[in-house]
Parts: C-alpha cells; structure tokens; sequence
C-alpha cells in the first residue's frame, strides 16, 4: 500500500492519502504535528483505535451468527413461500372453474 503525505495550503493540515485507494488514511491539524511535520501521537486516540479494532472481531462474529440464522431459517422461508404461492394457484383454479367456460 503506497501512500503519499500532503500539506493542505489553505489551513496547513496534514494528510496522508493512500494512493490506490485515493482516501485520507489519517489527518493532523497543525497543532498536532510536531516539529519535524510528523503526527503527534495522542493516547486517546490510540486507546479509541484499539477499541475499535477489538470490537471489529466482535462485531463480525455477530453478524456470521445473524447471517447464519438467516440461511439456516432459509429452507422453511422458502417453503411458507412456495405453500403460499401454491394456496393462490388453487384458489383461483377454483375461481375460474365456478365461473365456467368463457365466463368473465
């Protein structure tokens, strides 16, 4: 992954952009940049990082479990469907057949 570091000429933030991709991977306003034009590490947002990154896991798993459930209840969907579609066809065989040849 290649990406490129950027100053903006208007208010001087940092940006870097990832070049395949062409998204602002991270960004620092001036103020949190230190001399040598690199971003100042900030604890809380380190500690906000790794939040997410740990509930990413979780958050994954739930939704292999709901998808899961989906596929697993797919069967029976399918064949309420089908009775369904089937209780239609026979209700308006019946229709047609009480209202004899040509009727309207």
């Amino acid at each position: 992954m290649k990406q490129i570091e950027v100053t903006c000429p208007c208010c001087d933030t940092v940006m870097v952009v990832d070049v395949l991709t062409q998204k602002v991977m991270r960004h620092a306003k001036p103020e949190q940049v230190d001399e040598t034009g690199k971003a100042v590490l900030d604890e809380g947002r380190w500690d906000s990082a790794q939040d997410k990154v740990s509930k990413r896991g979780e958050r994954g798993r739930d939704e292999f479990e709901e998808a899961l459930g989906k596929e697993q209840n797919r069967e029976e969907d399918l064949d309420d469907l089908f009775d369904a579609a089937q209780r239609k066809l026979r209700k308006r065989r019946e229709r047609l057949e009480e209202e004899g040849p040509g009727g309207a």
